[in-house]
């Protein structure tokens, strides 16, 4: 088959999630004969049972499409690379969008242009993107193909005049998508005469191949058995093996400019891959590399520790693992008194710490306590030092500090009009500031919010789909750092601080929170055999108490009738016994109670 760049076309598909992206991708390996019935399974892409549980996609993946047009009869090679569609994977979204010359918008005809639609299709833009906007779903009875097509010219600003009318699911216009890529979507540039310049923009780690690495030639060519650098981290390799996905591996000798594919150097070290990296030969490379990478900074953070000690070396290689699969993942090591050794990790948002925490439990089979995810606070000492704090136990002295400030981040909010009254008290609530409110139609309203990056993190998007009844969604974009009053709460428990506890909160809400966190702890912490005192904190002001009463044995149910000093003594022998465990006793903090803090309504 010819690799004329004139015959190949890089595209991705971008939607909101639950649009349709993933079954759409099935629907084109399906009609371009690449998945035989046999082979096909719905979401094909989407590898992680996780992903295809949740219904979302988490890793970018590539599929090469061999497909003859039925306009000019030529034999055409389209690569799609799958992106994944939430908020906290813009990062994926980026590097495979750099790839690409062409993009898919999908819209469910039913709900209309989301909040991450309108994101994505900036990140697109952003990398001049030529848009094919199609709607999907439009079997649906609830489907409104004219009124989402208006939408979608009004807030996206594409021309929607014969827009694509597909489902997926059914099959249905997946022929004229096929050909709207081929007439639209501009071939890759030829240069194959210039120095070899690739990007890569996913990698993951094979148990018995190594590094496999996916990469976007851009200019050049990559043969096998050649000696490549990797310019981020300066470390050379030969490319051992090289294919293509199609969707199942391919193996080729060759990959020219304009082409996708994977290559596969035996390596070892996870490390010496960096995602967003530009691949040249060894000698006589390119001095320049790609534009558009950066190292993208973790925005939340959360401790994460093994329930048994012995699993704190399975849980160092598990993190490992996972770092190559995924660069925006960061950790450092960690010790608790509460919880011994652990890992402070770093990520992007909170349903990319869900992700890891679960993928870390089903894939490594590992037992874990996370902590509550706390932010990065900007802190300036009285001596002018700055310090970037993102563990509350490592908050200084209040009489050493001269400024403190906390992330704020723009969320912008599309919901249906009948929630706007409870959604601005939420946003309220949070001490959120409103910038604007915008009506899309006489169903849909766009607000956006300048919020604490800290109230987001809490339970924000729990409360706001609660409220919206899942009909709301959101996008959120890093501002800046603001001047706040806050402060750290621990938690005493039996007057010892629980580190794993602490938090650092705004101080007008210091002493509500401290109260329901009491009274949560008093619920999840199971009885023991002496009395628990479990206090919030201020420093050295208590500003909430509870206390968790004893279990007590019957010591004097043998006694039938007869001395009361005899029932006395024994009660008295209980009580000291009783004294001496609390001294020497620990209480066990479960799980819930660490994950309490983000559960509690303002």
């Amino acid at each position: 088959m010819s690799t004329d760049p004139k015959y190949i076309r890089n595209f991705s598909i971008i939607a909101h999630i639950d649009h349709g992206k993933s079954t759409l991708a099935d629907a084109l390996l399906s009609y371009t004969g690449s998945l035989s019935d046999r082979e096909q399974k719905d979401q094909f892409l989407d590898n992680m049972d996780l992903e295809r549980e949740r219904g979302i996609t988490i890793k970018a993946q590539t599929v090469c499409l061999n497909y003859r047009s039925t306009v000019d009869n030529q034999m055409y090679q389209l690569n799609l690379i799958d992106t994944p569609g939430h908020v906290d994977f813009s990062y994926e979204v980026s590097r495979s969008l750099a790839a690409c010359e062409g993009a898919i918008l999908v819209v469910d005809a039913a709900q209309g242009v989301e909040a991450q639609t309108l994101a994505n299709v900036y990140l697109a833009l952003e990398n001049n993107l030529e848009i094919i906007p199609v709607l999907n779903k439009v079997d649906l009875p609830t489907a409104d193909p004219e009124g989402v097509a208006k939408q979608i010219e009004d807030t996206v600003g594409l021309d929607c005049t014969g827009i694509v009318h597909a489902s997926a699911k059914e099959k249905i216009g997946i022929k004229e998508i096929l050909e709207a890529v081929i007439a639209k979507v501009p071939p890759p540039k030829e240069m194959r005469s210039s120095i070899l310049r690739g990007l890569i923009f996913d990698s993951w780690f094979d148990a018995y191949q190594g590094v496999v690495i996916l990469v976007r030639v851009m200019e050049g060519m990559i043969k096998k058995g050649d000696k490549i650098k990797f310019m981020a981290t300066d470390r050379d390799y030969e490319v051992l093996r090289m294919g293509k996905y199609t969707p199942f591996p391919d193996f080729v000798d060759n990959l020219d400019s304009g082409e996708v594919g994977f290559i596969i150097c035996g390596i070892k070290d996870i490390r010496d891959v960096k995602v967003g990296d530009t691949v040249t030969t060894a000698k006589h490379g390119a001095t320049e590399q790609l534009p558009g990478f950066q190292k993208v900074k973790p925005m939340v953070f959360a401790g994460i520790f093994p329930v048994v000690a012995s699993e704190y070396q399975n849980l160092k290689d598990a993190l490992d693992k996972l770092c190559l699969n995924d660069s925006s993942l960061s950790f450092e090591v960690e010790k608790s008194l509460a919880l011994g050794f652990g890992y402070r990790c770093g990520f992007l948002g909170l349903l990319h710490m869900e992700i890891v925490q679960e993928r870390l439990e089903r894939e490594f089979n590992l037992n874990l306590i996370t902590t509550a995810p706390t932010v990065v606070y900007r802190i300036t000492k009285n001596d002018g030092t700055v310090l970037m704090l993102e563990n509350p136990s490592g908050m200084p002295d209040e009489t050493q500090i001269a400024l403190m400030e906390e992330p704020y981040v723009k969320v912008t909010l599309h919901t249906p009009t009948d929630y706007i009254g409870s959604l601005i008290k939420l946003c309220e609530d949070k001490r959120g500031i409103q910038q604007k409110m915008e009506y899309v139609n006489e169903k849909k309203v766009i607000i956006e919010y300048h919020l604490p990056m800290n109230e987001m993190v809490m339970d924000f998007y729990d409360r706001l789909k609660s409220i919206t009844k899942g009909y709301a969604s959101l996008e959120y974009e890093f501002l800046d750092f603001r001047e706040a009053d806050l402060v750290k709460m621990d938690i005493l428990i039996n007057s010892e601080p629980v580190d794993a506890l602490s938090i650092i909160i705004h101080r007008s809400k210091a002493v509500t929170r401290g109260r329901q966190l009491a009274e949560k702890m008093k619920e999840l912490i199971p009885r023991q055999q002496y009395q628990v005192n479990i206090q919030a904190s201020l420093g050295a002001k208590i500003i909430a108490r509870e206390t968790l009463g004893a279990i007590r044995k019957d010591v004097t149910a043998k006694c039938y009738g007869g001395d009361i000093s005899r029932k006395r003594k024994l009660l008295e022998k209980q009580k000291e016994g009783k004294k001496r465990m609390k001294q020497i006793g620990s209480v066990d903090v479960p799980q819930e109670a660490f994950l309490a803090i983000l559960k509690i309504e303002d």
